[in-house]
């Protein structure tokens, strides 16, 4: 089976992008694996696939599987090229789309200097929506991790979060810890592990170690939900620059029930076709 993509990014968060719209994709685990492999694919964090709108008043179908080979249900940095590709491969003339994908309706919109706005939604706190293992709906929660305990913030941005704070995000131990926390038994769909660095009221620092595709260089949802998880913690105001080690994105939210707007960029790194 030949399949045509494009490589994208995100600020170093780098997609393998298929068109479901023009040619069938159906993929296996396997080879959605493959696909993602960096010394045998293509290589990628993640695959977003574009399909045909399959309910009234949007645009697209939006999918995301991580490297692992899993479904999951969303990716901020894919949003922004999900709306980038479309818009190259003459998908729409929109500059701002509605897209479905597991976790409900996104909105992402072309900007005029190149940039993409993503309407990530309303954040979500409740444990059993994100879903999270707790009897509480405290904004900071403890957390065991092996002996140690951690303090969290729980949170949803369409997929679950563990954010964290420290000192300095450099020291911190995204990679020993990371993987403990994304398959912790209070997270039963795993979660994504971030580390946020505050730097002054409008700019953290984060590293987010991600469900199914490890530490990435940027994580759009990540940064949603460290923002999110900072204002309510009294840390920081909104907006709030995010310095990631791929890059910077810009977070907007209005607090309780508005949703949180992500504004960075979406790059095509070369199209191609390989055979599966």
């Amino acid at each position: 089976m030949k399949l045509k993509f494009s490589k994208m990014h995100g600020l170093g968060n780098d997609f393998v992008v298929l068109d479901g719209v023009r040619q069938s994709v159906e993929l296996s685990p396997q080879q959605l694996r493959s696909l993602a492999d960096r010394h045998f694919g293509v290589g990628c964090d993640q695959i977003l696939l574009v399909e045909p709108a399959t309910q009234p008043g949007v645009d697209f179908r939006y999918r995301i599987f991580n490297a692992d080979g899993g479904e999951v249900e969303q990716c901020g940095n894919g949003a922004r090229c999900f709306v980038r590709f479309v818009h190259d491969q003459g998908l729409t003339d929109k500059a701002e789309i509605r897209v479905e994908t597991m976790s409900g309706v996104i909105g992402p919109r072309l900007e005029a200097n190149g940039l993409v706005t993503v309407d990530m939604g309303v954040p979500v706190f409740e444990p059993e929506r994100i879903p999270f293992v707790s009897p509480s709906t405290a904004v900071v929660q403890p957390l065991m991790v092996g002996d140690r305990e951690i303090m969290i913030t729980a949170v949803s941005m369409g997929n679950p979060h563990a954010v964290q704070v420290v000192a300095d995000v450099d020291a911190a131990p995204v990679i020993s810890e990371g993987p403990r926390i994304e398959s912790h038994p209070r997270f039963p769909q795993r979660v994504n592990a971030g580390y946020l660095q505050v730097i002054d009221r409008h700019s953290i620092r984060l590293r987010v170690f991600e469900r199914g595709a490890g530490e990435t260089l940027a994580c759009g949802t990540g940064a949603c939900a460290a923002v999110v998880a900072g204002i309510s913690r009294g840390l920081v105001d909104s907006p709030v620059r995010v310095e990631t080690r791929g890059g910077e994105l810009n977070i907007a939210w209005g607090g309780a029930g508005e949703p949180v707007l992500m504004t960075g960029p979406a790059v095509t790194v070369f199209s191609g076709e390989i055979e599966l």
